[in-house]
Protein backbone atom coordinates (compact mmCIF):
# COMPACT_ATOMS: atom_id res chain seq x y z
CA UNK A 1 0.00 0.00 0.00
CA UNK A 2 2.57 2.71 1.05
CA UNK A 3 4.31 1.80 -2.63
CA UNK A 4 1.10 2.81 -4.28
CA UNK A 5 0.47 5.35 -2.20
CA UNK A 6 4.17 6.75 -3.13
CA UNK A 7 3.78 6.25 -7.12
CA UNK A 8 0.12 8.33 -7.00
CA UNK A 9 2.05 11.06 -5.36
CA UNK A 10 4.68 11.13 -7.66
CA UNK A 11 2.18 10.64 -10.36
CA UNK A 12 0.53 13.58 -9.47
CA UNK A 13 2.90 15.63 -9.34
CA UNK A 14 4.23 15.11 -13.48
CA UNK A 15 0.32 14.49 -14.45
CA UNK A 16 -1.50 17.01 -12.44
CA UNK A 17 -5.18 16.35 -12.83
CA UNK A 18 -7.00 18.51 -14.91
CA UNK A 19 -8.49 21.58 -13.11
CA UNK A 20 -11.35 24.22 -13.77
CA UNK A 21 -8.92 26.91 -13.66
CA UNK A 22 -5.20 27.47 -14.07
CA UNK A 23 -2.85 29.33 -11.18
CA UNK A 24 -1.05 30.46 -14.22
CA UNK A 25 -1.79 31.53 -17.55
CA UNK A 26 0.14 33.11 -20.63
CA UNK A 27 -0.72 36.96 -21.03
CA UNK A 28 -1.03 35.95 -24.91
CA UNK A 29 -4.43 33.97 -23.80
CA UNK A 30 -5.39 37.32 -22.95
CA UNK A 31 -4.74 38.51 -26.36
CA UNK A 32 -1.41 40.27 -25.43
CA UNK A 33 0.47 39.79 -28.36
CA UNK A 34 3.90 40.92 -29.87
CA UNK A 35 2.29 41.77 -33.16
CA UNK A 36 0.04 44.24 -31.33
CA UNK A 37 -0.31 48.14 -31.02
CA UNK A 38 0.86 49.13 -27.74
CA UNK A 39 -2.68 50.24 -26.50
CA UNK A 40 -4.19 46.98 -27.37
CA UNK A 41 -1.46 44.85 -25.34
CA UNK A 42 -2.27 47.66 -22.31
CA UNK A 43 -5.74 47.02 -22.46
CA UNK A 44 -5.87 43.10 -22.91
CA UNK A 45 -2.76 42.81 -19.97
CA UNK A 46 -4.93 44.37 -17.77
CA UNK A 47 -7.89 42.25 -18.20
CA UNK A 48 -5.93 39.37 -17.77
CA UNK A 49 -4.66 41.08 -14.49
CA UNK A 50 -7.93 41.27 -13.33
CA UNK A 51 -8.59 38.19 -13.87
CA UNK A 52 -5.48 36.99 -11.65
CA UNK A 53 -6.61 39.26 -9.01
CA UNK A 54 -9.54 37.83 -7.99
CA UNK A 55 -7.95 34.25 -7.62
CA UNK A 56 -4.16 35.20 -6.23
CA UNK A 57 -2.72 33.87 -9.53
CA UNK A 58 -0.01 34.77 -11.66
CA UNK A 59 0.44 35.44 -15.24
CA UNK A 60 2.96 34.10 -17.55
CA UNK A 61 5.15 36.75 -19.45
CA UNK A 62 5.55 34.08 -22.99
CA UNK A 63 9.16 34.55 -23.71
CA UNK A 64 9.65 35.78 -27.65
CA UNK A 65 11.88 37.29 -30.08
CA UNK A 66 10.54 40.69 -30.32
CA UNK A 67 8.68 41.56 -26.63
CA UNK A 68 5.78 42.96 -26.50
CA UNK A 69 4.88 46.34 -26.98
CA UNK A 70 3.18 48.34 -24.28
CA UNK A 71 1.70 51.53 -23.66
CA UNK A 72 1.73 52.84 -19.21
CA UNK A 73 -1.20 53.11 -16.83
CA UNK A 74 -1.51 49.60 -16.01
CA UNK A 75 -2.58 48.34 -12.61
CA UNK A 76 -1.20 45.14 -11.00
CA UNK A 77 -3.82 44.62 -8.85
CA UNK A 78 -3.89 42.71 -5.14
CA UNK A 79 -2.58 39.17 -5.52
CA UNK A 80 -1.56 39.11 -9.00
CA UNK A 81 1.55 38.49 -10.21
CA UNK A 82 3.48 38.79 -13.64
CA UNK A 83 6.34 36.04 -13.99
CA UNK A 84 8.70 35.67 -16.32
CA UNK A 85 11.84 33.78 -17.88
CA UNK A 86 14.80 35.21 -16.82
CA UNK A 87 17.21 36.15 -13.38
CA UNK A 88 18.87 39.80 -14.28
CA UNK A 89 20.86 40.05 -17.50
CA UNK A 90 23.05 42.70 -16.38
CA UNK A 91 24.36 43.27 -19.64
CA UNK A 92 21.55 43.00 -21.93
CA UNK A 93 20.19 39.90 -24.16
CA UNK A 94 20.37 40.04 -27.61
CA UNK A 95 18.19 38.78 -30.47
CA UNK A 96 20.43 36.94 -33.11
CA UNK A 97 20.05 39.48 -35.65
CA UNK A 98 18.59 42.53 -34.12
CA UNK A 99 19.58 45.24 -31.37
CA UNK A 100 17.41 43.78 -29.48
CA UNK A 101 16.43 41.95 -26.13
CA UNK A 102 14.60 38.81 -26.32
CA UNK A 103 12.73 36.76 -23.53
CA UNK A 104 9.88 37.97 -21.32
CA UNK A 105 10.32 41.41 -22.28
CA UNK A 106 8.01 44.59 -22.23
CA UNK A 107 8.78 47.20 -24.64
CA UNK A 108 7.66 50.71 -22.95
CA UNK A 109 6.42 53.62 -25.40
CA UNK A 110 4.58 55.18 -23.19
CA UNK A 111 6.46 58.96 -22.50
CA UNK A 112 3.27 60.05 -19.93
CA UNK A 113 2.18 57.68 -17.91
CA UNK A 114 3.96 55.04 -15.30
CA UNK A 115 4.25 51.46 -16.96
CA UNK A 116 2.89 49.82 -14.20
CA UNK A 117 1.39 50.80 -10.54
CA UNK A 118 1.28 48.07 -7.70
CA UNK A 119 -0.90 47.01 -4.96
CA UNK A 120 -0.76 45.00 -2.11
CA UNK A 121 0.63 41.47 -2.39
CA UNK A 122 1.96 41.35 -5.58
CA UNK A 123 4.71 40.25 -7.40
CA UNK A 124 6.84 40.87 -10.72
CA UNK A 125 9.55 38.80 -11.33
CA UNK A 126 12.09 37.82 -14.46
CA UNK A 127 10.95 40.68 -16.76
CA UNK A 128 13.11 42.80 -18.67
CA UNK A 129 12.17 46.21 -19.31
CA UNK A 130 13.18 48.36 -22.21
CA UNK A 131 12.42 51.87 -23.50
CA UNK A 132 14.07 51.61 -27.04
CA UNK A 133 13.71 54.84 -27.84
CA UNK A 134 16.09 56.05 -25.38
CA UNK A 135 19.38 57.57 -26.72
CA UNK A 136 22.59 55.52 -25.70
CA UNK A 137 24.62 58.57 -27.14
CA UNK A 138 23.38 62.08 -26.88
CA UNK A 139 22.44 63.76 -24.02
CA UNK A 140 20.25 66.48 -25.33
CA UNK A 141 17.81 63.65 -26.63
CA UNK A 142 17.40 61.86 -22.98
CA UNK A 143 13.31 61.07 -22.84
CA UNK A 144 12.19 61.66 -19.26
CA UNK A 145 9.85 58.74 -18.93
CA UNK A 146 7.44 58.12 -15.79
CA UNK A 147 8.57 55.57 -13.41
CA UNK A 148 8.61 52.06 -14.86
CA UNK A 149 7.16 50.64 -11.26
CA UNK A 150 5.70 52.73 -8.86
CA UNK A 151 3.34 52.52 -5.29
CA UNK A 152 -0.13 53.06 -5.60
CA UNK A 153 -1.16 56.48 -4.21
CA UNK A 154 -4.71 55.84 -3.48
CA UNK A 155 -4.16 52.86 -0.84
CA UNK A 156 -1.97 51.26 2.22
CA UNK A 157 0.12 49.47 -0.29
CA UNK A 158 1.69 46.18 1.99
CA UNK A 159 3.61 43.42 0.88
CA UNK A 160 5.26 43.37 -2.68
CA UNK A 161 8.34 41.85 -4.27
CA UNK A 162 10.44 42.82 -7.34
CA UNK A 163 12.85 40.55 -8.18
CA UNK A 164 15.22 39.72 -11.33
CA UNK A 165 13.98 42.29 -13.14
CA UNK A 166 16.56 44.35 -15.78
CA UNK A 167 15.63 48.25 -16.90
CA UNK A 168 16.94 49.31 -20.36
CA UNK A 169 16.57 52.81 -21.22
CA UNK A 170 14.72 53.83 -18.29
CA UNK A 171 14.76 57.41 -16.34
CA UNK A 172 13.06 56.13 -12.96
CA UNK A 173 12.97 52.65 -12.44
CA UNK A 174 10.95 52.35 -9.03
CA UNK A 175 9.43 54.92 -7.55
CA UNK A 176 8.20 53.97 -3.78
CA UNK A 177 7.76 57.61 -2.41
CA UNK A 178 4.23 56.75 -0.82
CA UNK A 179 1.31 59.38 -0.32
CA UNK A 180 1.33 60.55 3.44
CA UNK A 181 -1.84 59.38 4.00
CA UNK A 182 -1.32 55.80 2.58
CA UNK A 183 2.21 54.61 3.24
CA UNK A 184 3.64 51.03 2.18
CA UNK A 185 5.28 47.97 4.46
CA UNK A 186 7.01 45.12 3.18
CA UNK A 187 8.59 46.09 0.16
CA UNK A 188 11.20 43.96 -1.00
CA UNK A 189 13.88 44.73 -4.25
CA UNK A 190 16.20 42.14 -5.00
CA UNK A 191 18.41 41.34 -7.77
CA UNK A 192 17.61 44.27 -10.09
CA UNK A 193 19.78 45.50 -12.80
CA UNK A 194 19.61 48.93 -14.83
CA UNK A 195 20.73 52.34 -15.13
CA UNK A 196 18.19 55.30 -14.78
CA UNK A 197 18.62 58.45 -16.78
CA UNK A 198 17.65 60.33 -13.90
CA UNK A 199 20.29 58.73 -11.45
CA UNK A 200 17.07 57.32 -9.23
CA UNK A 201 17.04 53.53 -8.99
CA UNK A 202 14.96 52.90 -6.49
CA UNK A 203 13.79 55.67 -3.50
CA UNK A 204 11.04 55.10 -1.13
CA UNK A 205 9.75 57.22 1.44
CA UNK A 206 7.19 56.40 3.71
CA UNK A 207 7.44 52.62 3.93
CA UNK A 208 7.76 51.30 7.67
CA UNK A 209 8.08 47.91 8.93
CA UNK A 210 11.19 47.17 7.14
CA UNK A 211 11.77 47.71 3.48
CA UNK A 212 14.35 45.51 2.05
CA UNK A 213 16.84 46.89 -0.90
CA UNK A 214 18.96 43.57 -1.92
CA UNK A 215 21.71 42.48 -4.71
CA UNK A 216 20.87 45.28 -6.93
CA UNK A 217 23.47 46.75 -9.56
CA UNK A 218 23.10 50.02 -11.37
CA UNK A 219 25.32 50.65 -14.62
CA UNK A 220 26.11 52.29 -17.79
CA UNK A 221 26.59 49.09 -19.16
CA UNK A 222 23.67 47.05 -18.55
CA UNK A 223 22.53 47.71 -22.55
CA UNK A 224 26.09 47.05 -23.73
CA UNK A 225 25.23 43.96 -25.64
CA UNK A 226 22.30 45.39 -27.09
CA UNK A 227 23.25 49.12 -28.71
CA UNK A 228 26.47 49.37 -26.77
CA UNK A 229 26.74 51.34 -23.97
CA UNK A 230 25.97 54.98 -22.75
CA UNK A 231 28.46 57.39 -23.99
CA UNK A 232 30.37 59.94 -21.54
CA UNK A 233 27.93 62.59 -22.62
CA UNK A 234 25.50 61.01 -21.61
CA UNK A 235 26.65 59.20 -17.81
CA UNK A 236 27.85 63.07 -17.20
CA UNK A 237 24.23 64.09 -17.57
CA UNK A 238 23.50 61.46 -15.43
CA UNK A 239 25.83 62.58 -12.69
CA UNK A 240 24.89 66.35 -13.29
CA UNK A 241 21.14 65.80 -12.35
CA UNK A 242 22.52 65.66 -8.44
CA UNK A 243 20.05 62.82 -7.74
CA UNK A 244 21.41 59.56 -5.62
CA UNK A 245 20.80 56.36 -7.26
CA UNK A 246 19.38 54.59 -4.08
CA UNK A 247 17.32 56.67 -1.29
CA UNK A 248 15.25 56.20 1.58
CA UNK A 249 13.20 58.02 4.20
CA UNK A 250 10.95 57.59 6.60
CA UNK A 251 11.54 53.69 7.00
CA UNK A 252 12.19 51.87 9.74
CA UNK A 253 14.94 49.37 9.96
CA UNK A 254 15.53 49.50 6.35
CA UNK A 255 18.13 46.89 5.38
CA UNK A 256 20.38 47.64 2.53
CA UNK A 257 22.99 44.85 1.32
CA UNK A 258 25.39 44.05 -1.78
CA UNK A 259 24.34 47.39 -3.99
CA UNK A 260 26.60 48.80 -6.61
CA UNK A 261 26.10 51.82 -8.26
CA UNK A 262 28.49 53.48 -11.02
CA UNK A 263 27.65 57.21 -12.83
CA UNK A 264 25.35 58.96 -11.19
CA UNK A 265 25.58 61.86 -8.36
CA UNK A 266 25.00 59.96 -5.49
CA UNK A 267 25.27 56.58 -4.36
CA UNK A 268 22.56 56.25 -1.20
CA UNK A 269 20.89 58.92 0.49
CA UNK A 270 19.79 57.86 3.97
CA UNK A 271 17.13 60.60 4.32
CA UNK A 272 16.53 62.31 7.72
CA UNK A 273 13.61 60.06 9.24
CA UNK A 274 15.15 56.53 8.40
CA UNK A 275 17.39 54.24 10.13
CA UNK A 276 18.67 51.00 9.68
CA UNK A 277 21.78 48.85 7.99
CA UNK A 278 23.60 49.77 5.40
CA UNK A 279 26.14 46.64 4.41
CA UNK A 280 28.12 45.32 1.47
CA UNK A 281 28.19 48.05 -0.95
CA UNK A 282 30.33 49.82 -3.79
CA UNK A 283 29.28 53.02 -5.45
CA UNK A 284 31.80 53.86 -8.19
CA UNK A 285 32.67 56.95 -9.71
CA UNK A 286 30.37 59.22 -7.45
CA UNK A 287 30.23 62.61 -6.57
CA UNK A 288 28.73 61.33 -3.29
CA UNK A 289 28.96 58.06 -1.43
CA UNK A 290 26.16 58.21 1.10
CA UNK A 291 24.62 60.74 2.47
CA UNK A 292 23.17 60.51 5.93
CA UNK A 293 20.61 62.76 7.68
CA UNK A 294 18.70 62.55 11.38
CA UNK A 295 15.95 64.63 12.51
CA UNK A 296 16.04 63.10 16.11
CA UNK A 297 18.78 61.72 18.25
CA UNK A 298 16.93 58.26 19.39
CA UNK A 299 16.80 56.48 16.42
CA UNK A 300 17.78 58.35 13.42
CA UNK A 301 21.86 55.43 13.90
CA UNK A 302 22.93 53.96 10.70
CA UNK A 303 25.13 51.03 10.89
CA UNK A 304 27.22 50.96 7.42
CA UNK A 305 29.75 48.56 6.88
CA UNK A 306 32.01 46.90 4.90
CA UNK A 307 32.38 48.71 1.49
CA UNK A 308 34.10 50.82 -0.96
CA UNK A 309 33.49 54.16 -2.14
CA UNK A 310 35.24 55.88 -5.44
CA UNK A 311 33.68 59.62 -5.16
CA UNK A 312 36.02 61.25 -8.38
CA UNK A 313 33.43 62.80 -10.27
CA UNK A 314 31.66 66.35 -10.26
CA UNK A 315 31.76 69.98 -11.40
CA UNK A 316 33.94 70.94 -8.86
CA UNK A 317 36.82 68.98 -6.67
CA UNK A 318 34.84 70.89 -3.50
CA UNK A 319 31.91 69.03 -4.36
CA UNK A 320 33.38 65.52 -4.23
CA UNK A 321 33.14 64.01 -1.01
CA UNK A 322 32.97 60.04 -0.11
CA UNK A 323 30.56 60.44 3.08
CA UNK A 324 28.42 63.34 3.88
CA UNK A 325 26.70 63.17 7.65
CA UNK A 326 24.27 66.10 9.13
CA UNK A 327 21.17 66.34 11.16
CA UNK A 328 20.77 64.22 14.37
CA UNK A 329 21.63 60.83 14.94
CA UNK A 330 24.78 58.45 15.15
CA UNK A 331 26.68 56.96 12.48
CA UNK A 332 28.71 53.70 12.48
CA UNK A 333 31.35 53.23 9.97
CA UNK A 334 33.45 50.07 9.80
CA UNK A 335 35.49 48.87 6.82
CA UNK A 336 34.93 51.41 4.79
CA UNK A 337 37.33 52.45 1.84
CA UNK A 338 37.38 54.95 -0.06
CA UNK A 339 39.88 55.80 -3.13
CA UNK A 340 39.41 57.63 -6.26
CA UNK A 341 41.17 57.88 -9.42
CA UNK A 342 40.93 57.94 -13.08
CA UNK A 343 37.72 56.41 -15.30
CA UNK A 344 37.21 56.31 -19.31
CA UNK A 345 33.77 56.03 -18.61
CA UNK A 346 33.08 59.34 -17.44
CA UNK A 347 34.61 62.65 -17.01
CA UNK A 348 36.51 62.27 -13.51
CA UNK A 349 37.94 64.72 -11.35
CA UNK A 350 40.80 61.82 -10.01
CA UNK A 351 39.99 62.34 -6.41
CA UNK A 352 37.54 63.43 -3.56
CA UNK A 353 38.10 66.59 -1.25
CA UNK A 354 38.20 64.58 1.61
CA UNK A 355 37.25 61.49 3.18
CA UNK A 356 34.48 62.42 5.48
CA UNK A 357 32.49 66.37 5.53
CA UNK A 358 30.50 66.69 9.03
CA UNK A 359 28.03 69.55 8.05
CA UNK A 360 25.06 71.00 10.31
CA UNK A 361 24.68 72.73 13.74
CA UNK A 362 22.95 69.75 15.28
CA UNK A 363 24.53 67.24 17.89
CA UNK A 364 25.69 64.33 15.88
CA UNK A 365 27.85 61.29 16.48
CA UNK A 366 30.76 59.32 14.46
CA UNK A 367 32.06 56.65 15.12
CA UNK A 368 34.91 54.38 12.59
CA UNK A 369 36.92 51.55 12.47
CA UNK A 370 39.70 49.78 10.55
CA UNK A 371 38.78 52.59 7.62
CA UNK A 372 41.23 53.09 4.55
CA UNK A 373 41.37 56.28 3.16
CA UNK A 374 42.93 57.59 -0.19
CA UNK A 375 43.43 59.81 -3.14
CA UNK A 376 41.89 63.03 -1.38
CA UNK A 377 43.38 66.41 -1.78
CA UNK A 378 42.51 68.30 1.57
CA UNK A 379 45.40 67.79 4.19
CA UNK A 380 42.92 66.37 6.86
CA UNK A 381 40.67 63.24 5.75
CA UNK A 382 37.57 64.90 7.81
CA UNK A 383 36.15 68.32 7.01
CA UNK A 384 34.50 69.05 10.02
CA UNK A 385 31.94 72.23 9.99
CA UNK A 386 30.01 71.50 12.76
CA UNK A 387 30.69 72.48 16.45
CA UNK A 388 28.56 70.09 17.81
CA UNK A 389 30.04 66.32 16.18
CA UNK A 390 31.69 63.94 18.42
CA UNK A 391 33.60 61.96 16.17
CA UNK A 392 35.60 58.76 17.24
CA UNK A 393 38.23 57.36 14.55
CA UNK A 394 40.21 53.89 15.65
CA UNK A 395 42.57 51.80 13.98
CA UNK A 396 41.71 53.69 10.49
CA UNK A 397 44.41 54.39 7.65
CA UNK A 398 45.13 57.52 6.29
CA UNK A 399 46.51 58.45 2.63
CA UNK A 400 50.10 58.29 3.40
CA UNK A 401 49.49 54.78 4.61
CA UNK A 402 49.95 55.94 8.06
CA UNK A 403 47.46 54.60 11.07
CA UNK A 404 44.76 57.39 11.73
CA UNK A 405 42.87 58.43 14.90
CA UNK A 406 40.89 60.93 15.83
CA UNK A 407 40.88 62.66 18.21
CA UNK A 408 44.89 62.02 18.00
CA UNK A 409 45.99 60.42 21.05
Amino acid sequence: MARITGFLLLLSLFCPLPSQEKSMRSIREFGVLPTNDPLTNKRNLQTAIDWASRRGAALWVEPDEQGYPMAGGLVLRQNAGLIGVHGPVGRGTRHPQQQRPVGSVFVIEDEESAFITVESATQIRGIQFWYRKQTVSDSSRIIAYPATIRVAQNSSVQGVTLSCLTFYGEYLAMDFNAAPSFPCEQILFEHCYGYPLSGQFIRIDRCYDIPRILHCHVNPANRRLIEGGYSVQVIDAVVRRGSYCYAVDHTDNAQLMDLFAFGVHGGVRLGAASYGQLTNFNFDCVTVGIYKDGDQDFNRNWQISQGSIIANTGARLEDVHPIVLTGKGHTSLVNVECFSGANSALTTLNQSQDYLCVLGTEPLTVSLFGCRMRNYAADHPFTVLNDRAVIQAVACIDRQGHPFHFPAP
